[in-house]
C-alpha cells in the first residue's frame, strides 16, 4: 500500500481514539514546518547555513540538526571526537546529545573536554539517564555534570522507555522523576524530557503516565525515518500529540546507523530531508567523522519544504522493505537495548 493509498483508508479506532486519520498523518508529514512553528511556515532563524527551530513551547531554539553524542565516542582518538565537536559548533549545530552510558561515559567526558573555551555557551546541551530509582537517577545526574565540566544541563531525558513498566517506575514514590524534579530546583537542569526507540505505545503511555501525574515533558526523542512511517510509526502515533501539546519533537535514527541505507531505497540526504519536513526542533545524526559532519550540513542547505507529492513517491518507494521492520532492528529486537544487557543501570 502506498502512502497514498494509506491516507484514503478509514481511521483504524485507535486513530479515532487519538482524533487522527491518516489524512491528517499525511497533512503532518508534507506540513511539518507549519505545524512546528504555529502555523506560520518555516519561520526559522537560519543565519549562515543553519536552520534554528522552537523547542517546544520552552522558549529556546535550535540547531536542525544535532550532533549525535554515541558518534563522537566512537573515533579512536580522543581529540578527534573533540575536534568534531567543535567543528559541529563552528558551522552552527548547537543542539549537542549525550548519555550517561555511552561508550561507559567516555563520549561525556569527550564532550565535556570539547565544550571548553567558550564553546559550552554556544551549545544547547542534552544527555540522559538510566536510573528509574530516585537513588540511581540523583547519582547518574550529577556524575554526568561532573563529566560534561558543566554546572547544569540544558535538557535531561529519561534514556530507553521501551518498556511499559518504564513509566510507572519512573513516577512512582521513591522514583527517578523524584530526582530530576529536585534537579532542576537546584538548578542542575533546565528541562526534562525522555527517549525511548522500541513502540509508539510505551511513549503514549509515558505521556499518559505524566499527564495523570500533572507534569509536561519538554521534549521527546524518537526513531522518525522513512521506514517508520510505515512500521509502528512514531511519526503517525505520537508526533501529533506532541505538536498538540507543544512538546518538543527530537528525532533520531533517520538512517538507523546507516542500516536504512543498506536497503538501497533513499538516500542519506533524502533520509535527513525527510525527518527534517516532520514538525521536528532538531534531527540527531550520527556524526564519527568530518565527511558526516559535512554531509549533515549539506542536507541542512539544501533543505526545502517537501511537496505532498514527493512525500508520497518518496514513502512509496520504502514500503516494501519497511513492512516487516527487518531495518529498523531497534525496534523489533534487543540488540540496541543498553538497558536490557545492563538492567543495573536501571536502579
Amino acid at each position: 500500500m502506498t502512502i497514498r493509498d494509506a491516507a484514503a483508508q478509514p481511521p483504524t479506532r485507535r486513530e479515532e481514539e487519538a482524533g487522527l486519520s491518516r489524512r491528517d498523518f499525511m497533512r503532518l508529514a508534507v506540513a511539518g514546518g507549519a505545524l512546528a512553528t504555529g502555523g506560520g511556515g518555516w519561520a526559522a532563524e537560519a543565519p549562515g547555513d543553519m536552520i534554528y527551530r522552537p523547542l517546544g513551547r520552552t522558549g529556546e531554539k535550535v540547531s536542525a540538526i544535532g550532533l549525535g553524542g554515541h558518534h563522537i565516542g566512537r573515533p579512536r582518538d580522543e581529540q578527534e571526537g573533540i575536534r568534531l565537536v567543535r567543528a559541529a559548533i563552528d558551522r552552527g549545530i548547537t543542539f549537542m546529545d549525550n548519555c550517561w552510558d555511552y561508550h561507559e561515559g567516555g563520549s561525556e567526558v569527550r564532550m565535556g573536554k570539547a565544550l571548553r573555551d567558550g564553546y559550552r555557551e554556544k551549545a544547547f546541551l542534552m544527555t540522559k539517564i538510566d536510573g528509574r530509582t530516585k537513588e540511581a537517577a540523583a547519582r547518574q545526574i550529577d556524575e554526568s555534570l561532573q563529566r560534561l565540566q558543566t554546572d547544569h544541563i540544558d535538557l535531561m531525558q529519561f534514556h530507553e522507555v521501551i518498556r511499559l513498566e518504564d513509566p510507572d517506575r519512573i513516577f512512582a514514590p521513591g522514583g527517578g522523576m523524584e530526582a530530576m524534579l529536585a534537579a532542576r530546583h537546584a538548578g542542575k537542569v533546565r528541562f526534562i524530557g525522555f527517549t525511548g526507540h522500541k513502540d509508539p505505545l510505551v511513549h503514549l503511555r509515558m505521556l499518559d503516565i505524566a499527564a495523570a501525574h500533572q507534569f509536561h515533558f519538554d521534549a521527546v526523542q524518537m526513531p522518525l525515518n522513512v521506514m517508520d512511517a510505515h512500521f509502528r510509526s512514531f511519526a503517525h502515533d505520537v508526533v501529533p500529540r506532541l505538536t498538540r501539546e507543544g512538546i518538543g519533537v527530537l528525532a533520531m535514527k533517520s538512517m538507523a546507523d546507516s542500516v536504512i541505507l543498506r536497503g538501497n531505497t533513499v538516500s542519506a540526504t533524502e533520509c535527513l530531508h525527510y525527518a527534517l519536513n516532520l514538525p521536528t526542533a532538531t534531527v540527531i545524526t550520527g556524526i564519527e567523522r568530518m565527511e558526516r559532519l559535512e554531509q549533515a550540513c549539506a542536507a541542512v542547505r539544501t533543505f526545502k519544504p517537501m511537496s505532498p507529492e514527493t512525500v508520497a513517491a518518496l514513502l512509496a518507494r520504502t514500503a516494501t522493505a519497511a513492512a516487516s521492520g527487518r531495518f529498523e532492528l531497534f525496534k523489533t529486537t534487543a540488540r540496541y537495548d543498553g538497558t536490557a544487557h545492563n538492567p543495573q543501570w536501571l536502579g
